[in-house]
């Protein structure tokens, strides 16, 4: 795995514990408990210092490890291993054997490197798995009043298309305030659903019970906190990437893929120099069908599903979009597959293409097109991304703009937005075509 050391450390880290073994190749070793505060981590560092300690190697376990690593490798070279690759014996297990463990693997160079990211794509991850889980905390929140409704006999998604829309939040706030369904239905915004007034009014007749209509009235109280979660959220993110503009127009000209799936991906690959190849970081994507093989005997079965799920849930989405719309290589390749694969086969190996198609275009700077692929490649000039486009000038304005179409921003920061906006970004609808036309 690496060149072998002479004096190793070896830590088992949890949360307010470190257990550490220095041993070298005489066979000695040194065993030291600490704490997991920023003097007792300086005390640590300073051990390993005092002992001449070559490297030191621990788990990744949980987020435990980040003020760690942060403190050892400022001095001293730092190993933060895949818990999966060094697990330990079934029934022989302690914090002392661990660390014993852990220091032997590093004395022999048998630990791999796990990837450690910046703390600025640190910082990316954190808020678009932050803003995901805020989406998933509305959709429980938005099921949950459907719950109560039904359980009252109240039918107004049959009506309805969305309950949560404009209209829909008008029934709804009249309903958890106990109004008049005749006032309701007066009341209602839009045209096309007033013209269902007598099924709406049928829908609505019995109203909420009391237990119901305080329930629900919270729910929507908490939705609309939530709302506003994942619009501040949306905001620090499009910020965020305002450094990274050039990726983002990059795998946003993937057909698929927009804002919210292209802001992930870019997060949760980090440093694209870290994988020599596509298939790497497929392999890291967990996107490659795993294998085993003993007495001379193969057997393939699904994908190894290893790294990060949320690579993997974001490109299984962008591919089921692929398959649904447009007439694109993507989309024909998902067809070839799909007559002669299972459905879902055909999904995973479509996002196991995406996956390999965005290391080669932000490797090569390169925005998609769809007439690239053919036998004889294009000139470089003709496909490069013009560096002239790729300025952060006016970059905010654009990225602003596509949270506001994406995120339904309200109308006091809409105008705001709209007011920093050139004449000429009214015309664009996608950054990589603000980008690709000379920047907008």
């Amino acid at each position: 795995m690496g060149k072998h050391k002479d004096r190793v450390c070896g830590a088992d880290v949890h949360k307010d514990l470190i257990v550490a073994t220095i041993t070298d190749r005489d066979g000695s070793y040194l065993q030291e408990s600490f704490g997991t505060s920023p003097p007792e981590l300086e005390r640590f560092r300073e051990w390993l210092k005092i002992n001449n300690c070559e490297q030191v190697a621990f788990e990744a376990t949980g987020v435990y490890w980040l003020p760690v690593h942060e403190v050892t490798s400022q001095s001293i070279d730092t190993i933060v291993a895949n818990p999966y690759q060094i697990k330990s014996l079934p029934n022989d297990k302690s914090d002392a054997k661990d660390a014993d463990r852990i220091a032997e693997y590093c004395l022999n160079g048998q630990i791999k490197r796990s990837r450690v990211f910046s703390q600025e794509y640190r910082d990316l991850r954190t808020l678009t798995r932050a803003r995901s889980g805020y989406v998933r905390t509305r959709t429980q929140i938005k099921n949950r009043i459907h719950k109560h409704l039904s359980s009252n006999g109240i039918k107004l998604s049959s009506c309805i298309g969305d309950i949560f829309g404009k209209s829909g939040r008008h029934i709804l706030d009249g309903l958890a305030h106990k109004r008049k369904t005749s006032d309701i239905i007066t009341g209602i915004p839009s045209g096309q659903v007033r013209k269902k007034s007598d099924l709406i009014g049928v829908s609505i007749n019995n109203g909420l019970d009391e237990t119901s209509r305080t329930i629900v009235k919270d729910l929507l109280e908490l939705l609309d906190i939530t709302e506003s979660k994942i619009e501040k959220t949306a905001n620090m993110v499009a910020n965020k990437m305002l450094k990274k503009s050039k990726d983002l127009a990059i795998v946003m000209s993937i057909p698929g893929i927009g804002f919210t799936a292209g802001t992930t991906i870019l997060s949760e690959i980090g440093d694209i120099r870290d994988f020599k190849t596509p298939e790497s970081m497929a392999n890291w994507g967990g996107l490659i069908p795993g294998s085993y093989e003993s007495a001379g005997k193969k057997r393939s079965f699904g994908i190894t599903k290893r790294g990060p799920k949320q690579i993997r849930t974001v490109l299984v989405e962008v591919a089921h979009v692929i398959a649904r719309t447009g007439d694109s290589r993507l989309h024909r390749f998902f067809q070839r597959l799909r007559a002669r694969k299972n459905y879902n086969v055909a999904i995973v190996a479509l996002a196991r293409k995406l996956i390999c198609l965005i290391h080669h275009l932000l490797t090569n700077r390169e925005l998609y097109q769809e007439n690239y692929c053919k036998k004889k490649k294009q000139e470089a000039s003709e496909c490069d991304v013009d560096s002239s486009s790729l300025t952060e000038e006016g970059m905010e304005d654009r990225v602003a703009a596509i949270v506001d179409a994406l995120y339904h921003l309200k109308d006091r920061s809409r105008k705001r937005i709209q007011r920093k906006r050139t004449a000429k970004t009214h015309e664009f609808k996608r950054l990589p075509k603000w980008l690709s036309n000379g920047g907008g």
